[in-house]
């Protein structure tokens, strides 16, 4: 009578095939020539390279926020309205309210197909030709808009620069994610929010000052043409950055990975910093490539120790509950929501450029508090602020009378503080931290698309909304605010203040201790678990040089325990 077979001997021949594979991996990883790390050497380097991608990234997101807002008073505009009369909103033309929200709301649906069209093209394109395709469709975009003369000419424009918005917001995160440090990750990309803020209130004031040359079609085609400026930045600067290096490694560009990392650094390539971080990154690749093969969309439905599809439909939901709190009521609306409140049109425009300056200011809030604060927490202050606001804003709007009205301009300035503390940039810092390398691209397309999903949604409903019910629509808001209090706090982990590929091990304990990755995250000793998960099961390999000959060499038993165990790494010492 036969023995069953054990474990070991049940899955050896899968995990030998692994091995191999992974093995094949690891030795790509001691090819490295100095001479070809030389040749792709960045010219610019450390505090300079860093400058100039969070001038680039900080450029296109400055874009996104000249787009959202100048539309806000350009759709109350006499001469916009003599060229487009079909969004004339007047008792007589009942549908015009909505099709005065189709008009804004368009660009999202360009924006959605733009973010999923990153799903295919990301990847194989790259994070830099992917900005710049972005940027190129905009600048068409852009040309196309400012040229209209027909209703159906315009949406067709809006739809067309929508489409490299997409692109752009669904990569410029992750790009910037991928070349900063981890240290200075969370406030180098909330920056890249206050300048969302920085280009709505731009927006805002150049259509207050355009709003007097009210002879002339050039009220609107010039705002709308000055966007040119910063996507011709944008277009112009990419090129002369490096690609991210973790899509360098993923896609064999070894020499050209370590040159940009030693770059990123400003130390040599040598240096125990920058091949700590090479391996971090080669290990990862290595491992997910030998247990998944090539990247796919099917990979963000899987869970295992890569918990792909939890942190997918994080990312989602973050993106989602980002519009659904109501801001693009605020930044799309200012202008008509302050004429709502009783003010003259052009008071109602100093109001709203005012608003939008406030709005930059308090940004700066959550540029200083990311790193101190964390993640969550301002979350959770920025959707509790949110719901008390749209909530008075209920009660006033149902007082109805002068002194109400004056409170609840006041507090439309508060919305837009709690939003910049809580949700300005933190949803696109949070979606580029939490996807793994393998699906950061797909992954971070899906949450963009999300997005601007909901965008349309809250933008195309107001309008009509606060034509039928009034003051009521805030209550909506107010509901909507205080249900992502219980989400962020039950469901979503602290990512800051580690390397994005200790995010991978935070989920990867958590799934083999069978623990919420949101206590995993949050445990005081999450940084010494991550330690000691590497160094004990397998370390980096040798990080202190770039040759074999350096004593520490791969060991099947560790690479098995890698594939079998979940073990974040691939080496273990010799010495």
């Amino acid at each position: 009578m036969s023995l069953p077979p054990t474990d070991q001997e049940k899955y050896w021949p899968s995990i030998a095939e692994k091995t191999d594979a992974v093995q094949e991996q690891i030795n790509q990883q001691f090819d490295l020539d100095p001479a070809d790390i030389a040749i792709h050497a960045p010219s610019l380097r450390g505090r300079k390279l860093t400058a100039a991608v969070a001038f680039v990234a900080g450029t296109g997101f400055t874009l996104l926020g000249y787009d959202q807002g100048v539309m806000s008073s350009l759709i109350t505009g006499n001469q916009f309205e003599a060229t487009f009369p079909e969004v004339v909103v007047e008792a007589s033309h009942p549908n015009h309210a909505t099709l005065q929200s189709f008009t804004i709301a368009i660009y999202e649906v360009g924006c959605l197909f733009g973010a999923l069209s990153n799903l295919w093209v990301g990847d194989k394109l790259g994070r830099r030709r992917t900005i710049a395709l972005g940027g190129s469709i905009m600048m068409i975009g852009a040309i196309l808009q400012t040229t209209a003369f027909s209703f159906a000419h315009l949406i067709f424009a809006r739809i067309f620069t929508g489409c490299g918005t997409g692109l752009i917001t669904s990569t410029v995160p992750t790009y910037h994610a991928e070349l900063s440090p981890s240290a200075k990750r969370g406030r180098m990309i909330m920056m890249e929010g206050t300048l969302i803020v920085a280009g709505v209130a731009i927006a805002y004031w150049i259509d207050l000052a355009l709003f007097f040359v009210n002879w002339s079609s050039a009220q609107w085609r010039v705002p709308i043409s000055l966007q040119l400026v910063f996507e011709i930045i944008v277009v112009a600067c990419i090129g002369f950055l490096p690609e991210s290096p973790r899509w360098l490694v993923k896609h064999g560009r070894n020499a050209e990975a370590m040159a940009v990392i030693s770059a990123m650094e400003d130390k040599p390539p040598s240096d125990p910093e920058v091949q700590r971080t090479y391996y971090g990154i080669r290990e990862a690749v290595a491992v997910e490539t030998s247990t998944t093969g090539q990247g796919s969309l099917r990979e963000l439905i899987t869970g295992g120790r890569s918990q792909n599809f939890r942190r997918t439909v994080i990312a989602v939901v973050c993106q989602m509950m980002q519009q659904l709190t109501g801001i693009n009521l605020v930044t799309y609306y200012a202008t008509i929501l302050f004429q709502r409140l009783g003010l003259s049109d052009v008071n109602a425009r100093i109001t709203a450029a005012a608003n939008g300056t406030e709005y930059f200011l308090a940004s700066f809030i959550a540029y200083y508090a990311i790193d101190y604060v964390g993640r969550r927490q301002l979350m959770l202050i920025g959707a509790i602020g949110q719901s008390i606001v749209m909530l008075l804003l209920a009660i006033l709007g149902y007082i109805n009378n002068g002194p109400a009205q004056i409170v609840s301009v006041v507090l439309l300035f508060g919305f837009n503080t709690f939003f910049a503390i809580g949700w300005l940039g933190m949803a696109w810092l949070y979606c580029a931290e939490l996807a793994g390398l393998r699906t950061r691209a797909q992954a971070n397309a899906l949450s963009t698309a999300s997005n601007w999903t909901f965008n349309f949604v809250v933008v195309m409903v107001v309008g009509p909304s606060f034509n039928n019910i009034s003051w009521r629509t805030y209550i909506v808001f107010a509901a909507l605010n205080a249900a992502i209090v219980p989400v962020v706090y039950f469901f979503f982990p602290e990512t800051g203040g580690r390397s994005l590929e200790d995010l991978d091990v935070v989920f990867a304990l958590a799934h083999t201790a069978g623990e919420d990755p949101v206590k995993v995250s949050l445990r005081k000793d999450i940084r010494k678990d991550i330690h000691q998960n590497r160094n004990n099961n397998v370390a980096f390999g040798n990080r202190w040089g770039l040759a074999r000959s350096q004593g520490c060499v791969p060991k099947y038993s560790a690479v098995s325990n890698t594939i079998q165990f979940g073990s974040s790494c691939l080496f273990e010492y010799t010495r």
